[in-house]
């Protein structure tokens, strides 16, 4: 496997300062994930589009994309990083030592259960 940054910027992640990673399998993308300031801030960061394909789970891919998303720039200079999660992905990052932001163990308006971490 190799581990890559992805740095070829769409013009939305451009504007929103995205920095993308990408795992690969020789020339197939198995996994994925992105990290960017929360709605501009300096000291505050999200996670975004963090996946591997089903064939590949259970195989150190996920805890080595947040690892690497958590030695970012953007992750070390943020008090507070949030993750939009899915429901199904909720336990594995809280397995990352992400705690549920304000309490809030439900799913939002978006379906969504916001994580966030303190540093």
């Amino acid at each position: 496997m190799m581990f890559k940054n992805y740095n070829r910027k769409t013009s939305w992640s451009a504007q929103n300062g995205l920095i993308f990673y990408v795992v690969c399998d020789e020339d197939k993308i198995v996994g994925c994930g992105a990290i960017g300031p929360y709605w501009g801030k300096v000291d505050e960061s999200s996670l975004f589009t963090i996946f591997v394909l089903p064939e590949y789970h259970g195989q150190g891919i996920g805890r080595k994309i947040i690892d690497t998303l958590e030695k970012d720039e953007y992750f070390l200079r943020a008090n507070r990083i949030e993750i939009p999660a899915s429901i199904t992905a909720t336990p594995f990052y809280i397995k990352m030592g992400y705690t549920y932001k304000n309490g809030i163990s439900v799913p939002d308006e978006e379906g969504l259960i916001r994580l966030e971490k303190h540093r």
